[in-house]
């Protein structure tokens, strides 16, 4: 805000968040059942945007057998204790962005 005594104006700044990318991608993982199997991305920036993990089309959370870590930019899966029904396509999604393995 501008005030002369006489005339006020206002004006509002507006900060957006720039859009993350993926920086690092997937690489495939063969592992032997039983074991984990673990996949890392990195993006461009740490960023509140939303971004998943999927397991084919299914989309992953944390729990007992899915491991879902963020340190910084670096964002981390692991598939705990693998099974042959846990082969398939393997992806990460920021914005725009995929990357998959």
């Amino acid at each position: 805000m501008c005030d002369t005594g006489d005339q006020q104006t206002t004006a509002t700044v507006l900060v957006k968040e720039p859009a993350a990318t993926i920086v690092e991608t997937l690489k495939d993982v063969t592992t032997y059942e039983g074991e984990d199997a673990v996949f890392e991305c990195r993006l461009s920036r740490e960023t509140t945007q939303d971004a998943q993990w999927f397991l084919g089309d299914v989309p992953l959370q944390s729990n007992e057998m899915n491991e879902l870590r963020v340190q910084g930019t670096r964002h981390t899966l692991i598939l705990r204790k693998v099974t042959l029904e846990d082969c398939g396509p393997i992806s990460f999604k920021v914005g725009q962005h995929t990357s998959a393995a």
